[in-house]
Formats: structure tokens, C-alpha cells, sequence
């Protein structure tokens, strides 16, 4: 899973712990865009009631929310990932050895890169950190 928490991401953590009352040690950036990994069965109380953690956390930070199940295993991937990128759709996930393959359409595959490939190397990190592969968009 994740390898290295700095301070800023260390912040977030507490302070996601404090509002939400779920504790969790996965937190990354995407697309400007925190996001937090939870257990599935945890997804709703940290979202709170009509999503009121989710804005009280997105007001103090200033910045986008997320809070997505966290993955258990390579059999999760497409799920995992699906609910990183959304609302960008991809038509499939293929895991190849060492490598997981995101197949998109021309469109989606220019939102997945992103401008200056920011998006398509955070996403490389991501998959690195979770699932121990490579990351490759055809």
C-alpha cells in the first residue's frame, strides 16, 4: 500500500480522523483532489449524513473531496481505480504481469493524461503504491 506519509498528507489524515471518526492511513492527491481510502463498510459513516463531513472537511482544506473504498488486492483495481478518475470512464482494466493496462477512447484517454501528463503520473504513482505494477494507458 502507500509507502510514505509527508506532513501535509499527515494533516489531512488527522483531520479526516477527527471530523469523520474513521481512522485511516491512506490519503493521496488526484486531479487537485484529496482522496481518502476507507474500508467499504466505512464509505457511508465517513461521508456523514447528506455528505455533511465530506463539505465540512472540503471548506476547511479548500480543496475537493474524495472518499472511495479502499482496495483489497489486484482483484479490486478497475473498481478502485473507476471510483479515482470518475467522473472519466474507461472501457477496461487488463493486468498483465507486472503491468495494469487502462484501455480509453480518445476523449477519455486525453482527460485520463491530463495536461503535461500530471494526471497519467499521479495515477502511475497511485497504482505503484497500491498494487506494486506499472501503469500504461493504450
Amino acid at each position: 500500500m502507500v509507502n510514505t506519509i509527508d506532513m501535509k498528507d499527515l494533516r489531512h489524515l488527522n483531520l479526516f480522523g477527527r471530523i469523520t471518526k474513521v481512522h485511516t492511513r491512506f490519503c493521496f492527491m488526484y486531479n487537485e483532489a484529496v482522496v481518502f481510502c476507507v474500508p467499504q463498510q466505512l464509505v457511508s459513516k465517513a461521508v456523514g449524513g447528506e455528505g455533511k463531513n465530506v463539505k465540512r472537511i472540503s471548506h476547511i482544506l479548500r480543496k475537493r473531496i474524495k472518499i472511495i473504498p479502499s482496495p483489497n488486492g489486484i482483484k479490486d483495481a478497475e473498481k478502485f481505480i473507476k471510483a479515482v478518475v470518475s467522473p472519466v470512464t474507461f472501457k477496461e482494466i487488463e493486468v498483465k504481469d507486472d503491468e495494469l493496462i487502462l484501455t480509453a477512447g480518445s476523449q477519455s484517454k486525453a482527460a485520463l493524461i491530463g495536461r503535461n501528463r500530471r494526471r497519467f503520473l499521479e495515477m502511475q504513482k497511485i497504482v505503484k503504491d497500491f498494487f506494486g505494477k506499472e501503469f500504461r494507458i493504450v
